[in-house]
């Protein structure tokens, strides 16, 4: 075989060679003009969590105090404070470390519409009474706050709700996050028996602290 003729075999080769290799490759999606291509596109959205927080919440505005239990040095008014709700949907790592949460209440004198003389809040007491506790037993309702016309029953506990009394409270606020915890309370107001008659009026106010 002369040199021309071998080297026109060996392109023949070649190509070939090529040709071959080159039909082994994946073939692209092809669009003639006028066709349409598409392309699949996907995402995984995972969904937005809020942030927990702790809340008060109270069953009722108004408690209508009727008498109960006078005698004839002091007349007594009683009634119950409206259920009270702390709710906390935190997880434990969105708590305050070390922190802890308290209800406490306070009252004003009761005045009267008629110009009576206010009966001053230290007349005003309350029992707190803890409905739900949850099952740590790490939230517990607060001491009796007697009047100031009873004997103490423990010392200092005799001042009416003149400042901030305590409710209910929970002294670690992660190991009680994700729940909710209620409690009530006995309201009453002592007076002297000789208190001018006539509607009185006060408020009662609740507050949340952590």
């Amino acid at each position: 075989m002369n040199t021309y003729k071998r080297r026109q075999l060996l392109a023949a080769c070649a190509v070939g060679a090529v040709l071959t290799g080159a039909a082994v490759l994946p073939s692209p999606a092809v669009a003639e003009p006028g066709d349409d291509a598409s392309v699949r596109v996907t995402v995984d959205i995972d969904e937005i969590r809020e942030p927990g927080v702790l809340a008060m919440s109270i069953a009722g505005d108004a408690v209508a105090l009727s008498e109960d239990g006078s005698t004839l040095l002091v007349r007594q008014f009683v009634g119950t404070l409206p259920t009270v709700t702390v709710t906390d949907t935190r997880v434990a790592d969105e708590v305050p470390d070390g922190a802890g949460w308290a209800v406490l209440g306070s009252a004003t004198d009761f005045t009267g519409g008629a110009g009576q003389a206010p009966i001053t809040a230290d007349h005003f007491g309350w029992k707190p009474r803890l409905l739900d506790g949850g099952e740590t037993g790490l939230v517990t309702e607060g001491e009796e706050v007697v009047t100031s016309l009873d004997e103490a029953t423990q010392p200092g506990n005799n001042v009416g709700l003149v400042d901030q009394e305590l409710l209910v409270s929970a002294f670690d606020s992660a190991a009680v996050a994700g729940d909710s915890y209620s409690v009530n309370a006995d309201l009453y107001l002592r007076t002297p028996a000789e208190v001018a008659a006539g509607e009185y009026n006060s408020t009662l106010t609740l507050s949340l602290f952590e």
